[in-house]
C-alpha cells in the first residue's frame, strides 16, 4: 500500500504523525486524547506549588522580619507569574497552534536552545526533582511524628519532651510511595493531585486558624521590622539565616521546572498557552494568599520563635484531633507531590531504557486498567528505597528546602524560560524589552546565590553535631 511521504506534504503532519488519525481519540501527535482543563492544570500546580515550603514560611519571615519578609513573598510570586507566562509561551516551537509540541521541560530547551544548555538543563532539572523527592520524605515523616509528639505532650502535661526518630516514619512514608510509584506515566496522577490540591487547602486554613488564634491568645503581634530567629546570637549568623530564608521562599514558589509537563496535560481547544496562563494566574494568586497568611500570622503568633516547620509549634493545642487532622492532610498532600516531581524522573529513565532495551516496555496484563511492568517494578522500588535512604542520612528539614529553593530557583524558573521566550519570540538584543528581562535573571540568579551560600552554611553548622541516621 502507498505511504505517504511527509515531506512530500507537510501539511498533513504535525510532528512527523499524520494529522488524518481520529480526532477524536488522538491529538495531533498521534498521541491519546489529553482531556486536562484549567481546574485539573490548577490542581497539578497548586499541588507543586503548595508543598512542604509552606510550612517553613513562618520561619523564614523571622528571618526577614516585617518589611523585607512580606516584600519577599510578593516579589518571588510576581516573578514566578512573569517567567510562567514566558515559558507556556514555549510548549510548542514555532507556531503556537500546530508547531512541535515539547513534552517535557528539557525537550522544550533542546527544541528552542538546543546544544550545551539543553544537557545542563536536563542536569539540574532532574537533580532538582529528585532533590525535592528527599526534601517530601523528610517533610512527611515528621507530620506522622507530631501526631505521636502531640499525643505524649498531652499525656505527660507537657513535663515529657516526647523526642522521637524520625527514620522508622521515613520508612513507613518510603513503603507507601512505593505503591504510589507504579502509577504508570504524569498524565494519570490528576485524581492524586486533585485530592492532594485539596489537602494543601485543609492544612493551610488550619494552620492560619491556629496562628491566628495564637495571636488572639498572645493578645499582642510578635516579630520586628528587622527580623531575627531565636537562635541568631551574631550578625554573621543572622546574615545566613537571611540567606536562608530566601532560599527557603524560592523553593516555596518553584515548579516550573514540571511546567511544561503540566501544560502537556491540556486539551486543545482552547490553546495550550490560553489554557495555563490562565491556571498560572489562579493558582499562583491562590498560594499567594495562602503564603502571606500562614508566613506574616505564623510569625505574629510566634515571633522569633517561629519553628522551621509550623505545625511543630502546636504541640500542646486543644482540641489534639485538630493537628492530628492539619498533619494527615500534610502527609496526603506530600504523597501527591512526591508522584507530581517524580513522574518525570520516572518517564526520562523509562524512555532511555526503551531505546536501549526494547524489551523494558514489555507489560503483562493483570487485571482491566492496569499493566505489569516488570522493569517499572523493579527500578521505581530503588528508586524510593534509595531516596528514603538519604532522607534518613540528611533530615536537615530547613536546610534542604533552602538549599534546593537556592539551586533550582535561577536556572529552572528564570533563566532558561527567559531565554527560551528570546529566541521563540525573536526578540532583538539591546532592545528595552531584552534588557529588562535579562535584568530580571541577574538580579534573580544574586538571589540564588546568597540564598544557596545561606544553606550550605547552615548544613555546615548542623554537621557540627549531625550523627547518621539521628534525626
Amino acid at each position: 500500500m502507498f505511504k505517504e511521504d511527509p515531506e512530500a506534504n507537510p501539511s498533513h503532519y504535525v510532528d512527523g504523525v499524520s494529522s488524518e488519525l481520529d480526532p477524536k481519540y488522538f491529538d495531533d501527535d498521534g498521541r491519546p486524547k489529553r482531556t486536562g482543563t484549567i481546574w485539573t492544570t490548577s490542581s497539578h500546580i497548586i499541588t507543586a506549588v503548595i508543598g512542604s515550603g509552606v510550612l517553613s514560611l513562618a520561619w523564614a519571615v523571622a528571618q526577614l522580619g516585617w518589611i523585607a519578609g512580606p516584600i519577599a513573598m510578593i516579589l518571588f510570586s510576581l516573578v514566578t507569574l512573569y517567567t510562567s507566562s514566558m515559558l507556556a509561551e514555549c510548549y510548542r516551537y514555532g507556531d503556537p497552534i500546530y508547531g512541535k509540541r515539547s513534552y517535557t521541560f528539557v525537550d522544550a530547551v533542546r527544541n528552542i536552545l538546543g546544544g550545551i544548555q539543553y544537557k545542563v538543563c536536563g542536569t539540574i532539572q532532574y537533580l532538582y526533582l529528585y532533590g525535592s523527592a528527599i526534601g517530601y520524605s523528610i517533610a512527611a515523616p515528621i507530620s506522622m511524628m507530631e501526631m505521636k509528639r502531640s499525643r505524649c505532650l498531652h499525656k505527660s502535661g507537657g513535663k515529657d519532651a516526647c523526642s522521637f526518630s524520625t527514620n522508622p516514619y521515613m520508612i513507613g512514608f518510603g513503603i507507601l510511595e512505593i505503591f504510589v510509584s507504579q502509577i504508570p506515566e504524569f498524565h494519570e496522577t490528576w485524581w492524586l493531585s486533585v485530592i492532594a490540591a485539596v489537602m494543601s487547602f485543609v492544612y493551610s486554613i488550619i494552620g492560619v486558624f491556629l496562628v491566628t488564634a495564637q495571636v488572639a491568645a498572645n493578645g499582642t503581634v510578635k516579630g520586628t521590622l528587622t527580623g531575627g530567629g531565636a537562635e541568631i546570637v551574631s550578625t554573621t549568623k543572622k546574615v545566613w539565616g537571611i540567606f536562608q530564608a530566601i532560599g527557603n521562599i524560592a523553593f516555596a514558589y518553584s515548579y516550573s521546572q514540571i511546567l511544561i509537563e503540566i501544560q502537556d496535560t491540556i486539551r486543545n481547544p482552547p490553546s495550550e498557552v490560553k489554557t495555563m496562563k490562565a491556571a498560572t494566574v489562579l493558582s499562583v494568586a491562590v498560594t499567594t494568599s495562602f503564603y502571606m497568611l500562614c508566613g506574616c500570622m505564623g510569625y505574629a503568633a510566634f515571633g522569633e520563635q517561629a519553628p522551621g516547620n509550623l505545625l511543630t509549634g502546636f504541640g500542646m493545642y486543644n482540641p489534639s484531633w485538630v493537628i492530628d487532622v492539619a498533619n494527615i492532610a500534610v502527609i496526603i498532600h506530600l504523597v501527591g507531590a512526591y508522584q507530581v516531581y517524580v513522574q518525570p524522573v520516572f518517564a526520562f529513565i523509562e524512555k532511555g531504557a526503551a531505546k536501549k532495551w526494547p524489551q523494558t516496555k514489555v507489560e503483562h496484563k493483570i487485571f482491566s486498567g492496569y499493566n505489569l511492568n516488570l522493569f517499572r517494578i523493579v527500578w521505581r522500588t530503588i528508586f524510593v528505597i534509595v531516596t528514603t535512604f538519604v532522607a534518613m542520612l540528611i533530615p536537615f528539614f530547613n536546610d534542604v528546602l533552602g538549599f534546593l529553593g537556592a539551586v533550582g530557583f535561577w536556572p529552572l524558573t528564570v533563566f532558561f524560560p527567559v531565554e527560551m521566550y528570546i529566541v521563540q519570540k525573536q526578540i532583538p538584543k539591546w532592545s528595552s524589552k531584552w534588557i529588562v528581562m535579562e535584568i530580571i535573571s541577574l538580579l534573580c540568579f544574586i538571589a540564588s546565590a546568597v540564598a544557596a551560600l545561606g544553606s550550605i552554611a547552615s548544613i555546615a553548622n548542623d554537621l557540627k553535631t549531625y550523627k547518621a541516621f539521628s534525626s
